[in-house]
């Protein structure tokens, strides 16, 4: 089967999961075609990225000259296509957080993608993310494509389901893919039960070559790390706070933020603020085989967000058995069960993290690996990308039909 994949960047340090997906869908014998808007001159740092970048046709490249060409080449083939789909973008505009002219630019992109499509011969089309990805690939659709659908991975889509018109998305995609029982029961709640059988769990996956090495002992250090963007919803900053009620405890801690974001700056700032400097390393992007050496250096992974779908790096952190601190939401509980491969806290609660902080930090290296195995055993049960990658493919030949 012949497959096209949209991302609006591609590729991006926090996507690798999308890289592992379509790399497993290719040893299942699909052909996947890379598609995105942007991405081709950023820098990236691993070796597996690069060769992705490529692969990848860009959308974007050709700037406004190719988009102006691609609408008035639309135009003449199809005229009253090309209106309907139209007043399609227009409507989409209507509670969204984004005035018209964006939406309209959509349509322009939907076009030149639409132009790369017929030229690469695509049987069905798949965006990853319910937000302008889905709305281009629709468009692109409305404008004479192949059938498309697309996964949903949240917070973002959850936290703006009516302005990014996620029941209309889904009433023309052929079938919608969320990662987890979260995810679909939200998808449920914004689309009418008719369109229910369209939503399937398919679960975000780990390769072999990720936890096929030996597992390396939890080490006999005071070390935590935490991988993820540094953004509000992930929870950083409340991190610090309890590293900074612990540490005045007299208790020794060490923590790594691996990774980088927008709230950079201001997570650097509190650190100084605070006087934390001895005690924190912000590593910035680094690519998948440091994020490997940063958790099995640490006796634990601590992630306290706000919002989530279901991260990756959890799994990651489990199938190289290290116990996680995380939060008890969204999909994350379907995952990590309290006190067998971790510790599950409430959202925000400062006081429970430091408790959790405290135990993690206190607990012997055996019992933290005791954690880390039985969270290894689950995750290769339940999140085996070439598994997953096969439950995907036959959702796109059921689509195809």
């Amino acid at each position: 089967m012949r497959l096209a994949y949209f991302i609006n960047q591609y590729p991006k340090v926090s996507h690798s999961f999308i890289r592992r997906e379509i790399l497993a869908l290719e040893r299942q014998g699909a052909t996947v075609v890379r598609m995105a808007l942007r991405g081709w001159d950023d820098s990236v740092v691993d070796a597996e990225d690069q060769a992705e970048q490529g692969k990848t046709h860009y959308v974007l490249r050709g700037g406004l000259r190719g988009l102006v060409g691609a609408v008035l080449g639309q135009l003449l083939r199809n005229p009253v296509r090309l209106g309907r789909a139209w007043l399609q973008a227009s409507r989409m505009a209507r509670m969204s957080d984004r005035p018209l002219l964006y939406h309209w630019i959509y349509l322009a992109e939907a076009c030149k993608l639409l132009a790369l499509l017929r030229g690469s011969g695509v049987e069905h089309v798949h965006a990853h993310f319910g937000t302008n990805s889905a709305e281009v690939v629709m468009l692109a659709h409305a404008l004479g494509g192949p059938g498309f659908s697309f996964t949903v991975h949240g917070p973002e889509e959850f936290d703006k389901p009516q302005g990014l018109h996620l029941r209309e998305k889904i009433e023309h995609a052929r079938f919608v893919v969320a990662i987890s029982s979260f995810g679909r029961s939200q998808l449920y709640r914004w689309v009418g039960y008719a369109h229910w059988p369209k939503v399937n769990v398919v679960r975000c996956g780990l390769e072999e070559s990720f936890h096929a090495r030996a597992i390396t002992p939890v080490p006999d250090v005071p070390r935590l790390v935490c991988v993820g963007r540094l953004c509000e919803q992930k929870g950083q900053l409340l991190l610090l706070q309890a590293l900074r009620e612990v540490r005045a405890q007299g208790v020794a801690c060490e923590l790594v933020l691996a990774g980088d974001g927008e709230m950079r700056p201001e997570i650097e700032h509190y650190i100084q603020a605070n006087g934390l400097q001895p005690a924190v390393r912000v590593t910035g992007w680094i690519s998948s085989t440091q994020v490997r050496e940063e958790l099995q250096s640490a006796r634990a992974m601590v992630l306290p967000s706000f919002a989530e779908g279901l991260p990756v790096v959890i799994m990651e952190a489990l199938a190289l058995a290290r116990p996680v601190v995380t939060t008890a939401i969204a999909g994350i509980p379907e995952l990590v069960r309290h006190g067998e491969q971790g510790w599950l806290l409430p959202a925000g609660d400062q006081d429970a993290l430091v408790a959790a902080m405290y135990e993690v930090l206190a607990a012997p290296p055996a019992q933290l690996s005791a954690m880390g195995l039985a969270g290894r055993e689950r995750v290769l049960a339940r999140h085996d990308v070439d598994t997953e990658a096969a439950k995907l493919l036959a959702l796109f030949r059921q689509g195809g039909d």
